[in-house]
């Protein structure tokens, strides 16, 4: 008498997979292959505001007050001596265990531009954020265009690809707090912002 073996095919089970967030920001779902060749993130906006470009380059050039409003800044601080058009600032962030300092050039021109380039840090292999108020509408005089762009690099290819999937809601988010800070400072805004691009 022979030995018959039956092979029962195991029912196939749906695992349901939570993703983790980063900074409370859900991912996107990610696309494969999950291949990144370049570390580089760039991000580049053009918004019509209801705040002159004045009232703009004030919130901005303040970079002591960062930590005060600025998502994920713990530390923000002037280092002397400064310049007419140019300090250094030495910056701190962090989210829950994760935190990296970091010194920073900052570049500014009365009312039109102010530049932030990273000189050193453990987490980036370059930094570099620039903020260009250009003149608003005829009709509203309490307006400005924001040209805002920001690219960096990671040193890590690991965060360089989180980055990838965070980075535009991050930026957004980033945005959106210094508007909010113009609100807190000089009231509500002359018109909604408009984005151009």
């Amino acid at each position: 008498m022979g030995w018959h073996i039956i092979f029962r095919q195991r029912p196939m089970s749906i695992v349901s997979v939570s993703h983790r967030t980063l900074f409370g920001i859900t991912p996107p779902k990610p696309s494969f292959p999950f291949g990144l060749q370049n570390k580089t993130q760039q991000y580049a906006e053009q918004r019509l505001l209801g705040y002159t470009a004045v009232e703009m380059y004030e919130v901005v050039v303040d970079v002591q007050k960062y930590r005060e409003f600025v998502p994920w800044c713990i530390r923000s601080d002037i280092v002397k001596p400064t310049f007419p058009h140019s300090f250094k600032a030495h910056m701190e962030i962090g989210f829950q265990l994760v935190k990296e300092q970091y010194n920073a050039q900052v570049t500014h021109q009365k009312p039109t531009v102010v530049k932030s380039v990273c000189t050193d840090g453990r987490l980036f292999n370059h930094l570099i954020t620039e903020w260009k108020f250009l003149p608003g509408i005829e009709k509203e005089p309490r307006s400005c265009i924001l040209d805002f762009h920001v690219s960096f690099e990671f040193r890590s290819m690991l965060h360089a690809k989180l980055a990838h999937m965070f980075f535009d809601e991050v930026v957004r988010q980033m945005v959106s707090a210094f508007l909010k800070r113009a609100e807190k400072l000089y009231g509500p805004a002359s018109m909604p912002s408009k984005r151009l691009r």
